[in-house]
């Protein structure tokens, strides 16, 4: 899961889902591509929220990583809030996929990867361009809570 880029305020006529990247957000998609792929993210089946801030941050990131191929569909079930709808969403997708990666907003990202999780790491907060890796013990159909393990929580912080 990757939470959106930090977004800007400077315009508060702008509807929420509306909302761009600021400076701060575009700087940490380019220092987070990297990363994510020396960790491992293969970036596979990713499904996005169609709030501008998610499709940035998926697009700013995919553009640091020249030369790689990474598409993703927009979804527009995925700008929740709610990680009951996160679960919901996941039962809807094809047991054969055996990767995926939702680009998606708080609290829902850090609601839902605590509610999976089942080794007890508490994640007290997904800040933004943070991604977590979960390995899912299920298929998507039958998923449930503590149905997972965290791998990994990578966030820009720690990269400074």
């Amino acid at each position: 899961m990757l939470r959106h880029a930090k977004s800007s305020w400077d315009d508060p006529t702008l509807a929420d889902v509306d909302r761009p990247l600021n400076g701060r957000g575009l700087k940490a998609c380019s220092t987070m591509a990297g990363a994510m792929v020396e960790s491992g993210c293969e970036f596979h089946n990713i499904f996005c929220s169609p709030a501008k801030r998610a499709r940035s941050t998926i697009e700013n990131i995919a553009a640091q990583l020249t030369g790689s191929d990474i598409r993703w569909q927009i979804d527009r079930d995925l700008y929740t809030f709610s990680d009951q709808d996160l679960l919901h969403w996941c039962h809807q997708l094809d047991d054969d996929l055996d990767q995926v990666m939702l680009v998606g907003h708080n609290p829902a990202i850090t609601d839902f990867c605590n509610r999976l999780n089942r080794n007890g790491d508490f994640v007290a907060n997904v800040p933004t361009c943070g991604y977590v890796r979960l390995q899912i013990e299920s298929v998507w159909s039958e998923l449930e809570d503590n149905a997972a393990s965290l791998e990994l929580l990578l966030t820009p912080k720690m990269l400074r």
